[in-house]
């Protein structure tokens, strides 16, 4: 007799192309998870259509419509709360949420997570990639982690590094994370829901 586990349920924020996750959709299966929305804060986000040929429900809720960030946060709230996710996926969200989201949904337990272009502690915020670089680093990467109310500081769930070549400019490292984002956020959250 197989015992079958029942899928967690998580919803992912994105706003724009998604090839994260295009990744965890393709993976779904093997993670163990039902994405039961893709919610994005742009009308255009190619990511959307991504949901859709994936069949997965889409929801827009543009953070420009919003007097607030606070105002903002809370329509997601409210809009997650009537799916009431395992888990919340960051996947390249371009918004800074505030403490009462991350409140919302971290209260007992950590329920959000993101991918995040460096080896985290170095380098939180934008511009990793030449960040490292300019540093001189000889590796560069990747790393999923919760998110806290200070900003990249989260624990870190696994990291992918990569080479950092003397020819690599901003750009050509960049391509060289991503590949290795979409190897890491699966394996990232088979581990976390494997708890």
């Amino acid at each position: 007799m197989t015992v079958h586990k029942s899928l967690s349920n998580i919803v992912v924020l994105i706003s724009g192309s998604g090839s994260n996750l295009q990744s965890i959709i393709d993976n779904a299966d093997n993670i163990g998870v039902n994405i039961q929305s893709v919610i994005s804060n742009k009308a255009d986000a190619f990511g959307l259509q991504r949901a859709k040929n994936a069949g997965i429900s889409t929801k827009v809720i543009e953070h420009t419509h919003f007097a607030s960030r606070e105002d903002f946060d809370h329509a997601l709230i409210r809009y997650i709360n009537t799916l009431n996710p395992e888990l919340i996926i960051l996947a390249g969200f371009m918004r800074i949420l505030s403490t009462d989201f991350i409140d919302a949904f971290s209260a007992n337990t950590n329920k959000i997570l993101n991918i995040h272009p460096a080896l985290l502690p170095k380098y939180k915020g934008l511009n990793t990639h030449q960040r490292a670089i300019d540093a001189g680093d000889s590796e560069a990467g990747a790393s999923v982690h919760f998110v806290t109310n200070e900003l990249d500081s989260g624990t870190v769930i696994l990291q992918k590094s990569v080479a950092i070549d003397p020819s690599d400019n901003a750009d050509t490292l960049a391509k060289k994370v991503l590949k290795q984002e979409h190897i890491l956020y699966p394996e990232a959250l088979k581990k976390v829901l494997q708890k």
